[in-house]
């Protein structure tokens, strides 16, 4: 009898793409498991699951606001709520296992699956774990980690260092640099740079590229940045009629991007496995506002092996553009770079999870 998984969460590209990674993968071992994806209404996850072919149900819920805490006065009712819609879509669904990728979603669904003895997995993408993970991962059957040591926040019995799950077109890319030059329009004989700040973009990222725009021709340097959909008409006015740069608010062929660069810019979730698979020299700005600070903790575990660069995201504006421009006239570092971050990659994160998941619940 085909088995019925439920996926939960998202929020960002770093938990979305992940989950479909492991989902492929149950699907490529057990192709007639039922999968069915739980997110939050109105994020990101309710556009990108179903476009990778995944149903999925909202939930009417949200996170906890740092920034403004006079936002959070509804958050009570909306967990009351999601909790009901998620005792329905258990209801109609009756998974046979559950797994939690992180984001909003995670914690109601993973919590009603345990209160009813459902088989529960965490897959953690951060070096550092969020609250919720934590307590949810007490009663979890199993937990998946991006990161080595991370007995510290969860039972070491539990743990399985997995990795992190990343989309297969980039682990199995053959796009060269110049294909992926080419399909930038831009220039084979220039060193590129790439800049991903997220699929919202990264402000202090986007205003430290635009006030120092013009240093890129400057240099010999172009530009690939993709800008995020908030305020990407700002910056695309800020490269009009510049040859050596090409912008937009998305890249959605990620494999040619990633083929093309030289250096890489970045925040660091999710995206720094992605990086480690690339084997590319990066620059990376945490965003300082990330639960439990967890891009910090990313970033640095890159940056002790020395396989990364750091640059805060409260001094992006004066140095980020400046350590990109050095480090494109240091090919010795850029190999460094290079040597260390290439052992990192891990390619095989979604079978693992998937393997571990079909032989718990056969």
């Amino acid at each position: 009898m085909a088995k019925r998984i439920i996926i939960a969460g998202g929020g960002t590209g770093g938990h979305i793409f992940p989950a479909v990674a492991i989902a492929n993968a149950i699907k490529r071992f057990e192709p007639q498991t039922e999968i069915l994806f739980v997110g939050a209404r109105g994020k990101m996850e309710m556009e990108k699951v179903p476009q990778a072919g995944y149903k999925i149900e909202g939930l009417d819920i949200a996170g906890f606001n740092r920034s403004s805490l006079i936002k959070n006065i509804g958050l009570p009712i909306k967990l009351l709520k999601s909790f009901g819609q998620v005792r329905r879509i258990f209801k109609e669904f009756k998974p046979d296992a559950v797994v939690g990728v992180g984001g909003y979603s995670t914690f109601p669904v993973l919590r009603y699956a345990q209160s009813k003895g459902i088989p529960s997995f965490i897959h953690e993408t951060n070096s550092f774990a969020g609250k919720s993970n934590a307590l949810l991962g007490k009663r979890a059957t199993k937990i998946f980690t991006a990161s080595d040591g991370m007995q510290k926040f969860f039972p070491n019995e539990k743990l399985i260092y997995s990795g992190n799950p990343v989309r297969k077109n980039i682990v199995s890319s053959t796009v060269s640099r110049s294909e992926g030059i080419r399909f930038f329009g831009l220039d084979e004989s220039k060193t590129t740079i790439l800049a991903i700040g997220g699929s919202l973009g990264a402000k202090s990222i986007n205003e430290a590229l635009a006030i120092h725009v013009n240093e890129f021709a400057a240099n010999n340097l172009q530009l690939i940045w993709q800008t995020g959909k908030t305020t990407a008409a700002e910056y695309k006015a800020k490269a009009e009629g510049k040859v050596n740069i090409w912008v937009n608010d998305f890249i959605t062929e990620m494999d040619y991007a990633y083929a093309a660069a030289d250096i890489i810019i970045s925040r660091s979730g999710g995206t720094v496995y992605e990086l480690c698979v690339v084997g590319k020299p990066a620059v990376l700005v945490p965003y300082p506002f990330a639960a439990e600070d967890h891009q910090t903790a990313n970033a640095m575990n890159l940056v002790n092996k020395r396989a990364a660069l750091i640059v805060k995201d409260n001094e992006a504006k004066e140095k980020l553009v400046s350590t990109v421009i050095s480090l494109s006239k240091d090919d010795a570092l850029q190999r460094q770079l290079k040597q260390n971050i290439i052992p990192l990659a891990i390619t095989s994160a979604d079978e693992t999870i998937a393997n571990e998941i079909l032989n718990t619940i056969r």
